[in-house]
């Protein structure tokens, strides 16, 4: 199952995209033994309109133009609901298994989602009640995908 991460804005350079990459590399590599993977970045501008609905419609409309036809997303989003790791990697599974190709994670903007991102997810995940700039969005979400992959693989880097 490819899975990509669609975001709002560009990732510069800097430590936060170091840590993003060294996880999209663990998942490519890693990801192959579980059929998970690999990882694609979706960068798409911030909207310049003038009110923050028009922002966030636009905004999803140009993530959601992005992704492959039949892409299943899952909306990060603050009043998305939480997950365990280990319950992560399971619905990563059961997405793979039941032939999802594609899986997207998509990171909205500064305003959030706008409603046809929210009506075309499957589901909504929250990283928690804090709130976390989007560069370090991506660096967790890669986190979490990898940490799932090594979990459904028996692989020691999760100790629950």
């Amino acid at each position: 199952m490819r899975i990509h991460i669609g975001c709002i804005g560009r990732l510069k350079t800097g430590p936060e995209r170091a840590l993003f990459e060294r996880y999209a590399e663990r998942i490519a590599k890693a990801g192959r033994g579980v059929a998970l993977g690999p990882l694609s970045v979706i960068e798409r501008p911030e909207s310049r309109a003038a009110r923050a609905d028009d922002r966030k419609a636009e905004e999803a409309r140009a993530l959601l133009d992005a992704l492959p036809a039949g892409t299943v997303v899952l909306a990060l989003d603050e009043t998305g609901k939480t997950r365990a790791s280990a319950a992560f990697a399971d619905d990563l599974a059961a997405l793979r298994d039941t032939g999802v190709q594609d899986l997207a994670f998509l990171i909205g903007g500064a305003d959030g989602h706008g409603a046809a991102v929210l009506a075309a997810a499957r589901s909504t995940l929250s990283l928690g009640p804090m709130t976390f700039p989007h560069q370090v969005v991506r660096a967790l979400v890669a986190e979490q995908i990898y940490r799932a992959i090594t979990i459904l693989s028996g692989h020691p880097y999760h100790r629950a």
